[in-house]
């Protein structure tokens, strides 16, 4: 599959946090065909190739924001709250899909402007409400508290390279992992890797902390998204689609790697750029780097548009560069005798 169809594959799977199985099933049957892959206790999907030498993990969280259910109100309105990092501001009047005893359709509700009267303000989430179709008798029957929601998207191409979807954060950093072992398999790589499709990253991170703590590693890079250009955001708060990967520079980050990556870049012609954050990253990062006692950690980002919304845009490109950047770091620093 190419880098398109595997990011769409995986982007329209639910697997909002915490509830991750049918997204980390969608990702083990497309990464079995590489690695012996199995989900571990946490829903982390773990793939092993077996080899000598230095150990690399490599790790894309796997789950996505969504909603989650508080409850049924007497009028059989769905109550919910948020399940990552959700903003209200996309919610009224959108389309959901509730993961309940059968997946069911609903409507987030929207009071109309002729009866908003002066008072315009969003509504706090736990204010909001989803209409079923039922009354409470009928939805309690359906619905139970702690069920999962995801706002219902269309999946689109736009023009060139761009596609359009929710769940690209970070569907899109499990397709760079899944192409970057590819590369890897064809090149006869030699070294012991660990990829980690990690669970509730949205939440925390408890995935990257148990599953970098079991399978070790003496170097990690992680995979996630980051902002893209567009109207209001400039070239210094994110990346240009289309014209590569961004590699980190933070405190948290092993600067030798990310140095490392940077030449990497340069000597095979990969476009990149720098991200540069002054403190944590924002991404696994910040946990896999003081697992157990500690792993040398770097940072690969893709460009994404209109993050944590159901209209996400990336330039798969992107995908293949950074899918690439890897391959060649891992290849080049002690993934191949003789390299």
């Amino acid at each position: 599959m190419d880098a398109k169809e595997i990011c769409l594959r995986l982007a329209d799977a639910a697997g909002v946090s915490g509830d991750e199985r049918a997204a980390c099933e969608c990702a083990c049957q497309i990464l079995g065909q590489s690695a012996d892959v199995h989900i571990d206790r946490m829903n982390n999907v773990i793939g092993r190739i077996e080899g000598r030498g230095k150990r690399f993990l490599l790790d894309a969280h796997i789950d996505r924001i969504g909603l989650i259910v508080r409850g049924v109100n007497e009028k059989g309105f769905v109550l919910f709250d948020k399940c990552g990092g959700v903003d209200p501001r996309t919610l009224i009047g959108s389309e959901v899909e509730i993961f309940g005893k059968e997946k069911l359709f609903g409507v987030i509700c929207s009071v109309p402007p002729h009866l908003a009267g002066d008072d315009d303000k969003l509504p706090e989430i736990t204010k909001m409400a989803i209409d079923i179709g039922f009354g409470k008798e009928e939805a309690e029957k359906l619905v139970f508290p702690g069920d999962r929601i995801i706002i219902r998207n269309k999946q689109n191409q736009l023009l060139g390279k761009r596609i359009s979807s929710a769940a690209l954060d970070d569907r899109a950093g499990v397709a760079v992992l899944i192409k970057a072992v590819e590369i890897l398999k064809k090149e006869g790589f030699t070294a012991d890797l660990t990829l980690m499709f990690s669970s509730q990253e949205e939440v925390g991170g408890r995935g990257a902390k148990t599953g970098s703590f079991a399978n070790q590693a003496d170097e990690a890079i992680v995979v996630d998204v980051t902002f893209a250009t567009q109207p209001d955001v400039g070239k210094e708060e994110g990346g240009e689609l289309g014209k590569g990967p961004l590699i980190g520079f933070s405190p948290v980050l092993d600067r030798e790697m990310s140095l490392a990556l940077v030449y990497t870049a340069k000597e095979h012609g990969i476009p990149y750029d720098c991200e540069v954050m002054g403190r944590s990253t924002g991404t696994n990062a910040d946990e896999i780097s003081v697992s157990a006692g500690g792993i040398k950690t770097a940072t690969v980002s893709v460009p994404l548009r209109n993050m944590h919304t159901a209209a996400e845009v990336i330039d798969t490109d992107d995908i293949e560069n950074s899918a690439k950047l890897i391959a060649c770091y891992i290849l080049e620093n002690g993934g191949k005798e003789n390299a």
